[in-house]
């Protein structure tokens, strides 16, 4: 956590409001490591390739469509998957076949996450080989109890409704006992109103933030708290330092 972030909400206040906390959801890209590690731009040059040789489009046709899908349906593939039929497993398998190199081991967050008291779930719209290679790239592996991916949401996307019911019901966690961080803030609006305290992740000041991020999306009364270090949040909560 910032110094700027702690001057606003001490540790001791921090503490008391996760007390009763026992399930720890993570988002994972964005949330688990910085924006500006930005693999979304690599994740979207491989959707584009997909559209691309999917249909027979130029590059840039092939990424108007996937955008206007994401616009209409949430999510890229779903767009593919209701006008061409895709089989939704190859396409996730080829769009994250990225390079994870950017990605460094994270003793500091490994710690605060490993001192959290309950379980850890990683929530996300992308794969489980996607999640798995991320955790294993920031050196997480272990520490997580469940992957909730959007496999085991039905391909029922974040933000919607019935993505966190499954996700709830899936792995046994009551909201009011739960902690969701986000990048997004409007993937904080369903946990919100079950009960769940929210926890907003933004760039910190020196990131250089990536083009797709709209800073103006951080204005939202979904996140019960904002940070732009995640690490140093979660070591608050339980009252450790870092080193």
């Amino acid at each position: 956590m910032s110094e700027g972030q702690m001057s606003e909400t001490s540790q001791a206040e921090i503490a008391a409001r996760f007390s009763g906390i026992h399930d720890w959801v993570f988002d994972l890209d964005n949330t688990l490591y910085p924006h500006h590690i930005d693999l979304h731009t690599q994740i979207g040059a491989r959707m584009t390739d997909y559209v691309s040789s999917l249909l027979g489009l130029a590059p840039e046709e092939a990424w108007t469509l996937q955008r206007q899908y994401y616009l209409d349906h949430g999510l890229t593939l779903l767009g593919l998957m209701a006008d061409h039929g895709i089989d939704p497993l190859d396409y996730l398998e080829k769009t994250h076949a990225i390079d994870y190199s950017a990605l460094q081991p994270q003793p500091g967050l490994a710690a605060a996450l490993a001192a959290l008291p309950g379980r850890k779930f990683i929530f996300t719209n992308a794969s489980r080989g996607h999640a798995d290679a991320v955790a294993t790239a920031l050196g997480l592996s272990g520490l997580f109890d469940g992957v909730f991916d959007l496999v085991a949401a039905g391909y029922a996307p974040k933000p919607t409704a019935d993505s966190y019911r499954k996700f709830l019901e899936g792995m046994g966690v009551d909201a009011h006992s739960a902690a969701m961080f986000e990048d997004l803030p409007r993937n904080l609006d369903v946990p919100h109103s079950l009960g769940m305290v929210t926890v907003l992740i933004i760039p910190s000041a020196q990131e250089k933030v990536p083009i797709w991020w709209d800073s103006q999306s951080t204005a939202t009364a979904r996140a019960d708290f904002v940070t732009d270090d995640l690490a140093g949040f979660l070591a608050a909560i339980v009252g450790t330092s870092q080193t």
